[in-house]
């Protein structure tokens, strides 16, 4: 921020200390002012937040003979302590927004394997070629001997020869 004093006549019957008083008195502002917003819109918005903080500095320096001539947002510190709780809103934000992702694949896959049992149920034939491809995908990924189960109908047409 600058300033200058402007009436000197003036500023020395209303403030003892102009330029302690124009200090504390953009700290107090710069603290309203950062107080209302959130960090996003403190980083977004900082030429708006200096125009705004200038008017009210402006205000009410006058009075003391003082022109606040431009103030400037530059570096905004934060305390330890807010920085882990915005870090903690932060992750649980994304934990939440995970957990919705996730929720909605689940339905998804859902819906898909209500619609393929409908198609398998359609037609029988379908269920044992699904199964036997299965199969195929399991002996080519594994080299290993693999149980195939047949149905009793079937066992019963070569136990009659």
């Amino acid at each position: 921020k600058q300033w200058y004093q402007r009436r000197v006549a003036i500023t020395a019957g209303n403030v003892d200390n102009v330029k302690t008083a124009t200090r504390l008195l953009a700290q107090t502002t710069l603290r309203n002012m950062l107080g209302t917003k959130s960090l996003s819109e403190i980083l977004s918005e900082r030429e708006e937040i200096s125009n705004s903080m200038q008017q009210t500095l402006d205000v009410a320096t006058d009075p003391w003979g003082v022109l606040v001539e431009r103030v400037e947002v530059k570096d905004v510190r934060l305390p330890q302590n807010l920085q882990r709780a915005m870090a903690a809103e932060a992750e649980a934000h994304r934990d939440a927004k995970a957990k919705v992702i996730a929720a909605e694949g689940e339905l998804n896959a859902s819906k898909a394997l209500k619609e393929a049992a409908d198609v398998i149920a359609e037609s029988p034939a379908a269920l044992q070629l699904r199964y036997l491809q299965t199969l195929s995908a399991i002996a080519a990924e594994r080299n290993s001997t693999i149980l195939f189960p047949m149905p009793i109908d079937m066992m019963k047409a070569f136990a009659g020869r």
